[in-house]
């Protein structure tokens, strides 16, 4: 079995298009196929002095966490301090990154695989220390992400690609799903390509593809050269030359990288 660990940088998560995210989905990639969860670590900033004044917010703030250890997560929380400058200023800072590296490289002599969610680029040196330790390291990000980042790691994946991790609603219940994808390939001069999207079961993450005509997208044909930028688009049959063929249609970025 492979042993998977999990490291959570929440905030970063939070602030950079993650807000909202399925902890569940994480712990069902990371046990999926022929792995297992050792360890899974959520690090969290906490205003103390706002939990003891504001009940809305502890109640929000202690709910969310307990979400957290229903899902299998260590809450390391690292409490909100303020600063005060000589013109009086105040500046809060909450910042986990050193709990979150020293644990991750403490714990990775049992760990075969890491999963990092984060798109900071503090993390970059941290991922090399943990493949020369033996971990394989992959990062999950939203918006962003630390182009350093994503080129030290073994592997990296938007986590807007990976279903059921960052769920939206559609406008009605009968209204078909859109499906999100990145550009695997594209023709610049015939103006057509290849969208990688993602299917999630008990065996894990499995990439699908399809073709797409950037005449199907409201997008400007430039963008579909950036493998980084996650677009959304529904799945049709279509006839050419007698014969079907599965195509992407109502293509429309997602976000920008």
């Amino acid at each position: 079995m492979i042993k998977t660990a999990i490291y959570v940088d929440a905030e970063n998560i939070k602030m950079s298009g993650g807000f909202g995210m399925r902890y569940d989905v994480l712990v069902d990639l990371a046990n999926s196929g022929n792995s297992i969860m050792l360890r899974a670590n959520c690090y969290i900033a906490e205003d103390h002095e706002r939990i003891k004044t504001d009940p809305e917010y502890r109640q929000k703030t202690y709910s969310y966490h307990n979400i957290l250890r229903q899902c299998g997560f260590r809450v390391i929380k690292k409490y909100v301090r303020r600063y005060t400058d000589e013109e009086g200023n105040v500046t809060s800072k909450a910042n986990s990154d050193m709990d979150l590296a020293i644990d991750a490289l403490g714990q990775s002599k049992n760990t075969d695989r890491v999963m990092l969610l984060t798109g900071d680029s503090d993390f970059v040196r941290l991922v090399p220390a943990l493949q020369n330790q033996g971990c394989r390291v992959e990062v999950i990000g939203f918006n962003n992400v630390s182009k350093e980042l994503r080129e030290v790691a073994d592997s990296f994946i938007s986590g807007f690609l990976i279903p059921g991790l960052l769920p939206y609603t559609s406008a009605t219940p009968e209204e078909e799903p859109w499906l999100r994808g990145s550009v695997a390939n594209y023709n610049v001069d015939r103006g057509f390509g290849f969208f990688r999207y993602y299917r999630l079961d008990a065996e894990g993450l499995h990439p699908e593809s399809v073709f797409f005509h950037h005449s199907q997208a409201s997008s400007p044909s430039h963008l579909f050269q950036d493998p980084y930028r996650v677009f959304e688009f529904h799945i049709t049959e279509t006839e050419v030359a007698g014969s079907s063929r599965t195509e992407a249609r109502d293509i429309r970025l997602l976000r920008e990288s």
